[in-house]
């Protein structure tokens, strides 16, 4: 890429594609082309099509999903899975009729199995059965890397596919009913902050680990990956450390001031008990994260005061 390439984010509105948007704009390149949800349907191919043939994109970051935590997965797996197939396959069929140079497909560690070694190597994929609480979600995010796997052996085309760690940062989703856990955690713990309330519940035993990524490392990340990585097999983007949900929603607890009680409502599902990312692949090729966990929640609580103010 150079600085007047055409570069099309796709979902640039969203967690992700903002803080791509972002990373592009702080490095110069000024010929983004985006649209909004409302200017266009990515799950209609023939609008689809007809943006790429207009627009004639030469990179493209398929940052556009639906996404969301336990109870949505659960709640709307149909919508999940039509919505996260159509609109990657669109993106990409389009890139490939319209001459794209290289596109970056977003994944998701939720890809690998329930039951995974940890932490999880690229060469897990499709080793073993998924977590059932997000599966239709996961088989979209498969049946995207596989396709710009077989577009690249069939066209020669040039389509990586990264899967990054959970990921949170200014922007993100704080609805209790369909957002994941750290931006969950943020939210209960400020109104019971505000409202002075004796405890804050959180769902499961909390002995889940998870591994978290600040959301602008993740978007450093693909741009290095965009620049200087074009291999066909996938690369996990990750910080290569986790820690437990309670020890999470503890340190969320006490970034936010919190002075109550902190509840465990075992009653309630845990997910896949562990997903924690190998990165070495990733550190070889020359990238590491930069936020600790600690900053990255700091930086995000402000942001979401900010908003509500």
């Amino acid at each position: 890429m150079n600085k007047t390439s055409k570069i099309y984010v796709a979902g640039h509105r969203g967690l992700v594609g903002s803080a791509i948007a972002r990373r592009l704009q702080s490095e110069g390149f000024s010929n983004l082309i985006t649209r909004t949800r409302k200017d266009l349907d990515l799950q209609r191919q023939t609008d689809v099509e007809a943006f790429f043939k207009k627009t004639r994109p030469e990179y493209v970051f398929l940052a556009a999903a639906k996404v969301g935590g336990i109870l949505a997965n659960n709640t709307y797996p149909a919508e999940f899975i039509f919505s996260n197939l159509m609109v990657q396959t669109n993106i990409i069929h389009s890139s490939y009729l319209f001459g794209v140079k290289k596109l970056l497909c977003l994944g998701s560690s939720c890809i690998y199995p329930k039951n995974c070694p940890q932490p999880m190597k690229e060469e897990y994929l499709l080793s073993g059965y998924l977590e059932p609480t997000n599966e239709p979600y996961a088989v979209a995010k498969i049946a995207g890397i596989k396709t710009c796997q077989s577009y690249n052996r069939q066209y020669g085309t040039n389509y990586i596919s990264v899967m990054p760690t959970n990921l949170y940062g200014p922007g993100d989703n704080y609805d209790l009913q369909n957002s994941h856990v750290l931006p969950a955690l943020i939210r209960k713990f400020h109104e019971a902050h505000i409202e002075n309330r004796p405890f804050v519940e959180i769902w499961g035993t909390g002995a889940p680990k998870r591994e978290f990524l600040y959301v602008d490392d993740l978007a450093d990340a693909c741009f290095f990956l965009m620049q200087n990585y074009s291999d066909n097999e996938i690369v996990n983007i990750g910080v290569g450390e986790d820690l437990s949900i309670k020890d999470l929603a503890l340190m969320v607890k006490d970034i936010v001031g919190y002075k109550g009680e902190l509840r465990l409502d075992c009653s309630k599902p845990d997910g896949t008990p562990r997903k924690l990312l190998d990165v070495t692949k990733l550190s070889n090729l020359g990238w590491k994260a930069k936020v600790s966990l600690a900053e990255g929640i700091r930086q995000t609580y402000n942001a979401y005061i900010d908003s509500r103010a």
